[in-house]
């Protein structure tokens, strides 16, 4: 019996003798329209993101402050605080755009809430406002980098503050000598990834495809710089478990979308001969690495170690990073 689906042009699958319009192409302007209201739920989200921040800081119970005690007077560090706020937002839109790609490149569920064509429209438009979100968290977190250094002149202020955000390996203090390099992989990796969609009909259907496949890795290193980063997760505590327990749903999605890709071509089958013996083995290695993330996660979360810090009983009395001079 042969199938009644098959995979169209950017691997969805469509019902067959359905076809898309010849021609028919996704504008990049029609997505930035659509994304209108999505961004607007995503400053939304921030804001009230601040706000929480800016009312534990003032109240003494930031965890910010507790990794940073010279950092307890928000009117002062409000560009810090907004740059956490687009970055729990980024997160946020990064975890339901992979949901939605996981959902729309797996096995089809039987009933959906939306029509599919929907979906994929949400799921650019989401991956669009992440891309903004990831960037107003970098630019946030450069403008505070440029109020603090006040001991240079203002270039010298904007380079450094530059370099230390957007530059990969030159910001020197502490944790985010690693966490901030992983960060702006994530930054630089999400722009072309999400773009190149556009582009798709210039360096082909199946090259895009391939590439695309990375977007996980954006969303890995994202999770990565805030759990390293993330003063609001930086302790062993509830925040930073369900953390981790957000990342299950993603993980075990993207377990059955190995084991059962919609597109026939991706399906594990039997094991050949040839040439086709590595690119079996890399898949079952893909499906071996995804099954072991979705039992470590359940270990981290029923086991509670998550790799967060213990809280100290004095905070520490730590700056950013020494001040640039002449």
């Amino acid at each position: 019996m042969t199938s009644d689906t098959r995979p169209d042009e950017d691997g969805a699958v469509a019902p067959a003798g359905r076809q898309r319009p010849p021609g028919h192409r996704v504008a990049l302007r029609g997505d930035l329209r659509a994304a209108l209201p999505d961004a607007g739920a995503a400053v939304v989200v921030t804001v009230l993101v601040f706000a929480l921040l800016w009312a534990r800081m003032e109240s003494g119970e930031s965890d910010t402050v507790a990794v940073m005690p010279f950092m307890d007077d928000p009117g002062t560090y409000w560009m810090y605080l907004l740059s956490q706020a687009f970055g729990w937002s980024a997160l946020l839109w990064a975890w339901g755009t992979v949901m939605l790609g996981l959902l729309l490149s797996g096995p089809r569920p039987a009933r959906l809430p939306v029509s599919r064509p929907v979906l994929e429209r949400w799921h650019r438009t989401t991956s669009l406002t992440t891309m903004a979100l990831m960037f107003a968290h970098a630019l946030m977190f450069a403008a505070e980098l440029v109020r603090y250094e006040t001991k240079v002149d203002w270039a010298e202020r904007l380079w450094v503050a530059f370099a230390d955000t957007f530059v990969p390996g030159w910001y020197d203090s502490g944790t985010g000598q690693v966490a901030i390099p992983i960060g702006q992989g994530a930054l630089y990796l999400a722009i072309p990834l999400g773009l190149l969609f556009y582009v798709r009909h210039r360096i082909g259907a199946n090259t895009w495809r391939r590439l695309h496949r990375f977007v996980i890795v954006v969303y890995v290193l994202s999770v990565w710089h805030t759990l390293l980063y993330g003063t609001n997760v930086w302790y062993g505590e509830w925040p930073r478990t369900v953390l981790w327990l957000l990342q299950l749903p993603v993980a075990v999605l993207l377990l059955l979308r190995l084991l059962r890709p919609a597109r026939r071509a991706e399906r594990l089958g039997t094991l050949g001969g040839g040439a086709a013996r590595p690119g079996w083995w890399l898949r079952a290695a893909g499906r071996v690495a995804a099954g072991a993330v979705v039992v470590g996660l359940v270990v981290v979360a029923v086991s509670g170690r998550d790799g967060g810090r213990d809280r100290p009983t004095h905070p520490p009395a730590t700056s950013p990073h020494a001040q640039e001079t002449d």
